[in-house]
């Protein structure tokens, strides 16, 4: 086990942003887990998951078992990297919350990547078809506009990525 205390990491950013790719890098560290939403919503309930309100309620199904968990593995010692959009304020509440159930850290890693760069990246995650979930541009939009940066306000340890973090 690490001499380290155990860091919950959560990534904002848009979607096709670099949320994943950076979670991936983040959770090579030893004594660290990647949870990716994406992975649990598709293995539990992709066949039911058809508009951005059917994506609403099953994350927020998923959030209930996955805080105490994630703040488990967390006081065992364990730094987990959530790869979840922290990109509102309820929901990085909801971070910081399960961060305190743990008695971790907790680090906000902001993705600040132009649109274009989003989409063009969405576009090609699509053809190749590796992706659980091919959101469409007219997703991208709607789920953008509820994209709320981080305030130094809400209390995290802020690192930003600007520009494309991959090709």
């Amino acid at each position: 086990m690490s001499t380290e205390p155990p860091c919950l990491h959560v990534i904002c950013g848009k979607i096709a942003a670099g949320k994943s790719t950076l979670a991936a890098r983040l959770g090579a560290v030893p004594n660290s887990v990647i949870i990716a939403e994406d992975h649990w919503l598709a293995a539990l309930f992709k066949d039911q998951m058809a508009t951005g309100q059917d994506y609403m309620r099953f994350a927020a199904k998923l959030k209930t078992v996955m805080g105490p968990h994630v703040a488990a593995i967390l006081r065992n010692g364990v730094s987990v990297v959530l790869d979840y959009p922290a990109n509102t304020v309820d929901f990085r509440r909801w971070m910081l919350d399960v961060a305190a159930a743990g008695s971790a850290q907790c680090i906000i890693h902001v993705l600040d990547v132009p649109d274009e760069v989003c989409l063009a990246r969405l576009k090609a995650r699509n053809i190749e078809g590796a992706h659980d979930f091919a959101a469409t541009e007219t997703q991208f939009r709607q789920f953008t506009k509820h994209y709320q940066p981080p305030s130094a306000e809400e209390g995290f340890d802020v690192i930003r990525v600007m520009g494309p973090t991959r090709t």
